[in-house]
């Protein structure tokens, strides 16, 4: 069957600021941002008191030259402020597999850096071809991403935890093939100010250069989508 298309309409976003607001009535909208190391110093309590609901933390990431996994330097300080501030969280693992082994450790480095601990979003798969001509993952054809996709999210949530998968416009029309990655929320980069990516998702990455109060310099924002049921 096909994919169910997204029915936001542009009719339902204003902005205010360099925030998108949702204005319309079948979803509640939580806004959100997603951070890493180059943020550097957060003061969470301001990031909360300015409107912020939560944050997409990530938690490491594999080098796209050596293919070495690593965790954000900042992730510890990250997730215990931003959770003491009263956010939701949840984070996301910057992925260079180019094969669903690799795809595996990454699924399991993440879940040995969490050690249990509590996510009220999901783990966020993040994997992007790079700039960079030596980009390991650079070139992998869909089929590939799809079953790497698949499988960090399938170890993610046999340890108990919900998964999703990040991608912007091209990956989302033409690598990820959905039909395998239903029982995943999907987080779709695509800036601008209405969402008007074609499938169905959850979240939606807004802007790459926002502003908000305690963050130094700019900051990815980011809108959730949760139905209203009656």
């Amino acid at each position: 069957p096909a994919l169910p298309a997204n029915t936001l309409d542009s009719g339902d976003f204003t902005r205010q600021g360099d925030a998108v607001l949702y204005t319309g009535s079948r979803y509640t909208a939580s806004q959100g941002v997603d951070v890493s190391e180059w943020q550097r110093e957060i003061r969470w309590q301001e990031v909360a008191d300015g409107g912020i609901d939560f944050a997409v933390i990530r938690c490491g990431y594999r080098r796209y030259v050596s293919g070495s996994l690593e965790q954000d330097t900042f992730f510890e300080e990250n997730y215990s402020a931003a959770g003491a501030a009263g956010l939701r969280r949840g984070v996301y693992f910057f992925s260079q597999a180019v094969s669903v082994a690799e795809a595996q450790e990454e699924a399991a480095f993440v879940l040995q850096m969490l050690a249990g601990r509590p996510l009220e979003l999901p783990i966020f798969y993040d994997w992007e071809t790079v700039t960079a001509e030596e980009g390991r993952a650079n070139g992998l054809d869909g089929k590939t991403v799809t079953a790497c996709a698949a499988a960090f999210c399938e170890t993610v949530t046999a340890a108990g935890y919900d998964a999703a998968v990040y991608g912007n416009r091209w990956q989302g029309y033409y690598d990820y093939d959905f039909a395998q990655l239903k029982d995943y929320a999907f987080w779709v980069s695509a800036p601008g100010t209405a969402d008007d990516f074609y499938y169905a998702h959850d979240f939606w990455q807004y802007s790459y250069d926002g502003t908000v109060p305690g963050v130094s310099g700019s900051v990815d924002r980011d809108l959730w989508f949760v139905p209203i049921t009656t």
